[in-house]
Formats: C-alpha cells, sequence, structure tokens
C-alpha cells in the first residue's frame, strides 16, 4: 500500500513541494490538461508517493550492491583469495557476508521487493565484529579496493567501506519499518509533536 508521506499544508488548496515546482519552475498549471483524468497535479501526486515509499529503501540498496560490486567477485581466483582472508579476519561474524551464505539468492530477492536480508546480514556482521576484527575487516576490504578508481585504499579505504554498508544497511532497515506504518500513524506523529 503507497501511504504519502510528504509534508502538505493542512489546507486542502495549499501546494506541496512538487506541486510547488511545477507551477513555479515549470510554469504548469495542476488542472493541465482539463477535462483529463490524469492532470499536471494527479501525475505530482503519484510521483510524491512513489519517491517517498520506495527510492529510499531501493536507494540504500543499490549502493550496498554497488559496494559489494567494488570487492572482488565470488568464483574468481582474485574473490576466492578476498572471501578467505575476509572469513579469517572477521571470524564467524564474516558468515553473514560471505558469498557462500549470502549468494545469489539474497541479491536476487531484491528484485523481488524483498528489500531488507542484504541489509540485516551487513547489519549483523558489523555487530558481531569485535573492535580488533573490524579493524582487520578494514584492513583486507581496502587492499582490494582499486585506489585508481575510487580514490582510496588500504586501511582507510576499508574503514570507509565499512561506515558507508553499515549506513546503508540502517536507512534500508529504517526504511522497511514504514511498510507497517499507515497514514492514521504517520497523522498521531504530526499531532504528538505538534502537540509537545
Amino acid at each position: 500500500m503507497i501511504v504519502k508521506r510528504s509534508i502538505v499544508g493542512a489546507e486542502p488548496g495549499e501546494y506541496d513541494e512538487l506541486e510547488h515546482h511545477l507551477t513555479q519552475k515549470l510554469n504548469t498549471p495542476l488542472d493541465w490538461p482539463e477535462d483529463s483524468r490524469l492532470t499536471v497535479r494527479n501525475v505530482a501526486r503519484i510521483a510524491d508517493a512513489v519517491a517517498c515509499d520506495t527510492a529510499y529503501s531501493r536507494a540504500a540498496n543499490g549502493h550496498l550492491i554497488d559496494l559489494f560490486a567494488a570487492l572482488p567477485l565470488p568464483g574468481t581466483a582474485e574473490g576466492q583469495g578476498f572471501w578467505k582472508r575476509i572469513r579469517d579476519a572477521g571470524g564467524h561474524a564474516a558468515w553473514n557476508i560471505i558469498p557462500a551464505n549470502m549468494g545469489g539468492p539474497f541479491f536476487d530477492r531484491i528484485r523481488d521487493g524483498n528489500e531488507g536480508g542484504i541489509a540485516s546480514r551487513v547489519l549483523h556482521f558489523l555487530k558481531e565484529l569485535s573492535p580488533s576484527q573490524r579493524n582487520d575487516v578494514a584492513e583486507v576490504i581496502g587492499s582490494a579496493l582499486e585506489a585508481e578508481t575510487i580514490g582510496v585504499s588500504g586501511r582507510y579505504g576499508g574503514e570507509l567501506w565499512l561506515r558507508d554498508a553499515e549506513m546503508s544497511a540502517w536507512r534500508v532497515a529504517l526504511a522497511s519499518r514504514r511498510e507497517f506504518e499507515t497514514g492514521q500513524d504517520r497523522k498521531r506523529f504530526f499531532e504528538a509533536w505538534r502537540n509537545a
């Protein structure tokens, strides 16, 4: 179910952000074309709902995939050595993200709409690492990053990769809780803060 999440005015005639942009910046009347069921206002509402409800977690998941794509691919000679070093450095925690446990099905499920699987595994992986394991994993990841392409490598690059993966996974987890939120929940939220 799509729930409108934009902040709109309390009055029926007030524009939301996208409607305001269309009328002011693009000089497009909201009721154009007249006598049409699909007006500029309706397109704006559809775009607003879709962007607010799906783009947040999909963009974060896409970013997680980009992060994994920067690492050596499973099934290659380089990948076999890399993922063995990750297992050695991360210990038991590494089983959350190694290809044997998080292979194709988890990445394939993103296309089917199950957007929390990879994020959940990344968060469990990072939670279970000790500080020394996290340093060792950062070193392994950083050694695999291509400095010419990304601009950083070594332990610092690995630390950036881990922090980025952690925040991206957190964004997916946070956005997925909103799937169970209703319009009434959103209204209660705004009323509670308005009355605080």
